[in-house]
């Protein structure tokens, strides 16, 4: 049985489109920018704050002007990220369950660390060891550099380890870290690509996802 749990945190633990795509059409509305629609920065998100900022601004926008786009972005959703954010249905459940049984918890996510933290402590007070995001020293995923540190911090084993996450950086992530997947549907991919990339196990709920890692049910 698994030790060490490693959550993704956007797309699989928490809901947190409405509140990453207001912050971002805030800050383009700031620079005069056109705004996007949710449902194109969807395709826009996992891979940090980075990337979704070159993704949301026009073609063309000089390299200075998107690092003052970041910044403001990052200071912005910092200050904004509880609004609309919220669980997936029975992730709370499971982290108790899964802590209940002698597990470790973690939250491994590209999003900025100030807000990582923010949301780890109001929606997961107590259940989680660690909440990483990424920052100056901690490169984005599918670089395992947070993976790893975060199971020697925990005291665990690749083997005794296993990443959950909802799309293609996360599948990645743990591929390059050694360890287990476990993809979930509810997420910004969903079933169908995540296993057209190749997940071998998807869960569908909350509940199932427990029920995997515990090994009280066949993958």
């Amino acid at each position: 049985m698994y030790k060490a749990v490693l959550f993704d945190m956007d797309g699989t633990v928490l809901d947190t489109l409405g509140d990453l795509a207001d912050s971002m059409n805030y800050s383009l509305r700031h620079f005069g920018m056109p705004e996007r629609d949710a449902r194109e920065m969807k395709t826009f998100l996992g891979k940090g704050p980075a990337h979704f900022v070159n993704c949301s601004v026009p073609e063309g926008t000089t390299e200075e002007l998107r690092r003052r786009v970041r910044d403001f972005y990052e200071e912005y959703y910092d200050e904004h990220c509880q609004i609309k954010t919220g669980p997936y249905p029975g992730i709370s459940e499971l982290m108790e369950r899964l802590k209940g049984r002698g597990l470790k918890l973690a939250v491994i996510s590209n999003k900025q660390e100030p807000a990582v933290r923010v949301l780890a402590q109001r929606y997961f007070p107590g259940l989680l060891e660690l909440a990483v995001g990424t920052g100056p020293s901690i490169p984005c995923k599918p670089d395992p550099s947070a993976v790893l540190s975060a199971m020697e911090r925990m005291g665990v084993t690749a083997e005794e380890s296993v990443y959950v996450g909802d799309m293609d950086v996360d599948l990645n992530t743990a591929k390059n870290a050694g360890i287990d997947c476990i993809g979930v549907a509810w997420g910004f991919m969903g079933r169908e690509k995540l296993e057209n990339l190749g997940a071998h196990v998807v869960a569908d709920t909350a509940e199932d996802l427990g029920d995997i890692i515990l090994g009280e049910k066949r993958p």
